[in-house]
């Protein structure tokens, strides 16, 4: 059923057909025909924008207009066909929109655990999913579902060595910087995976900087738009890897 919606549009005089929007696009909803890029379907595509950072041309936008309603199991059945049609290999599973980034994946706690890797201090990764940039990530991937959410401004993981023992486990995480990406596209993301993933909690994890400040206000607006009510909380951490402050966030 066609509905108005918000979708990507593609301006072929702009388009080169060099490929990077297909990377981030998690749904795979872009392709490279006749030189140009394309949605495949309207169905197959969030409209949530995560390819429009990634196009040197800037043709890309998000538009609204009459478009098929957005299919979750469309997209799971074309990735599914898609990564069949393709050869693998033992260290990197084909991914039919292009790029291993942005591939979700699933970790058991065990996982970590068995590989031969070497980990600082002996700790293990509390990390359960890929990817955890904000921009690859898609407000139906599985691993958000019902999950309590740690959204971390991505300096703190470099400041702060405790960050998998002390925030991360248990936790899905994304991850980003307030000050160099979009935050209106942020917005939209957080928005639509309040409304969808049935989230159980929100701590946002920030550096004392100003520009940091700006990820607790992007999430609180996330929460506005989608009408959502999920308890949340802020961690500021130092530039000398202290936590600063804790407090909740009504």
């Amino acid at each position: 059923m066609k509905i108005k919606r918000k979708i990507i549009e593609i301006d072929e005089e702009r388009c080169d057909g060099c490929g990077q929007c297909i990377l981030s696009c998690a749904e795979g909803a872009l392709a490279i025909v006749d030189g140009k890029a394309k949605v495949i379907s309207d169905n197959l595509c969030d409209g949530l924008g995560a390819c429009l950072g990634e196009c040197p041309q800037e043709a890309l936008e998000i538009v609204e207009r009459e478009a098929e309603e957005f299919d979750e199991e469309a997209v799971e059945t074309h990735i599914a066909t898609q990564e069949k049609a393709q050869p693998e290999t033992p260290a990197i599973k084909a991914v039919p929109f292009g790029c291993p980034s942005a591939q979700i994946q699933r970790f058991s706690p065990c996982q970590s655990a068995n590989q031969p890797v070497r980990q600082s201090g002996g700790q293990a990764s509390a990390l359960t999913h890929w990817p955890i940039q904000i921009r690859l990530i898609p407000p139906q991937a599985p691993f958000l579902k019902g999950a309590d959410l740690l959204i971390v401004a991505d300096c703190v993981p470099v400041a702060f060595p405790g960050l998998h023992q002390e925030m991360l486990r248990g936790k899905a995480v994304m991850i980003g910087c307030p000050k160099f990406d979009d935050g209106e596209e942020y917005i939209e993301k957080f928005a639509a995976i309040f409304e969808t993933a049935d989230i159980k909690s929100i701590t946002v994890a920030v550096m004392e900087v100003p520009c940091c400040s700006a990820l607790p206000v992007m999430v609180q607006k996330g929460l506005q738009k989608s009408g959502a009510q999920i308890p949340f909380s802020q961690i500021v951490v130092s530039t000398r890897g202290q936590i600063l402050e804790e407090r909740k966030i009504a």
